[in-house]
């Protein structure tokens, strides 16, 4: 059986970046093989995730999604644009969203068919959107978990990879609860792509 070619993905991310270094480290390791992080795209200028690119010596881009709001509204067409030039620049197999907290438009979706993935701290289709941990506290809920799915136009709705569930505590908060998720997520995203993997081959 011959050797599966490298798998370029770049990482979009709004936040500190936990998943994104989770991931680099994975890669590092060799235990995603073939896939390769090429770079990160981020529309926050302070996100933790640019610092921790630069530290791993991986190319960061902004796309500030700032400048393309205002009070009508979120200029997403425009600020898409922007940002398939960078995909396109940059010329990944794959995209991981790893926190990344604006929803993909159709078009870059449509340019990257069932090539995009994403971690969300509930058991889809459970608690989809923001706040998902929240959400299952609120709804009384004795498990949580995470899922990696494929992105499609339906939020959080493309199809499941893997999910991997936890107890929620009697006394868990909003902000327990996601810590506690936060390793799991880790290790529900390597193991999704070590599945992908698995299929490409």
């Amino acid at each position: 059986m011959g050797k599966i070619k490298r798998q370029k993905a770049v990482v979009l991310a709004s936040g500190r970046g936990s998943n994104f270094e989770a991931l680099v480290r994975a890669e590092k390791a060799g235990v995603i093989s073939p896939f390769e992080i090429i770079g990160l795209i981020s529309n926050q200028p302070d996100s933790g995730a640019r610092e921790l690119a630069r530290n791993f010596c991986i190319p960061e881009v902004l796309v500030n999604s700032q400048p393309f709001k205002s009070p009508r509204g979120f200029d997403r067409s425009h600020y898409e644009s922007e940002l398939l030039k960078c995909l396109t620049a940059l010329k990944p197999d794959w995209i991981f969203l790893a926190g990344y907290m604006l929803v993909l438009g159709p078009e870059i979706i449509a340019a990257f068919p069932k090539r995009i993935l994403n971690i969300h701290p509930s058991l889809l289709p459970k608690h989809r959107g923001l706040r998902a941990q929240k959400q299952a506290i609120d709804a009384g809920d004795r498990i949580a978990g995470c899922s990696v799915h494929y992105v499609t136009e339906e939020l959080d709705g493309g199809p499941i990879v893997l999910q991997k569930s936890l107890e929620i505590l009697p006394d868990d908060t909003e902000e327990t609860l996601s810590k506690r998720l936060l390793p799991l997520e880790h290790e529900t995203y390597i193991e999704a792509l070590q599945q992908i993997a698995k299929e490409l081959n």
